[in-house]
C-alpha cells in the first residue's frame, strides 16, 4: 500500500470522522424521511430508507426530487383499499 491509501485508510479509521459521517447520513435521512411521509410519497420513503448514500439522495429529495410522486399515489392507495376490506 502506498502512502496515499495508507493515509486514507488512517483518516477514515479515526472513529471521530466516523461519527460525523453517522450524523451526517443520520440528519439527512431523517429530515428527507419525515418530507416524504408528510407528503404521503410511500414510495420515494421506501426508497430513501433502504438506500444509504451517504445523504446525496436524501439532500436530492429534500431540494428538488419530492417535487414529483414517482408513482402518482398508486402504492399507498392500493395499500389503503387492501387495509380497508379487512
Amino acid at each position: 500500500m502506498n502512502n496515499f491509501e495508507s493515509q486514507v485508510v488512517n483518516f477514515l479509521s479515526d472513529p471521530g470522522v466516523k461519527t460525523f459521517f453517522l450524523l451526517w447520513a443520520l440528519f439527512w435521512k431523517g429530515w428527507a424521511l419525515w418530507k416524504a411521509a408528510g407528503k404521503r410519497h410511500l414510495l420515494w420513503f421506501i426508497v430513501i430508507l433502504v438506500f444509504n448514500t451517504l445523504g446525496i439522495l436524501e439532500i436530492l429529495y429534500i431540494f428538488w426530487l419530492n417535487r414529483w410522486d414517482i408513482d402518482n399515489g398508486r402504492l399507498l392507495s392500493f395499500i389503503e383499499k387492501k387495509n380497508s376490506k379487512k
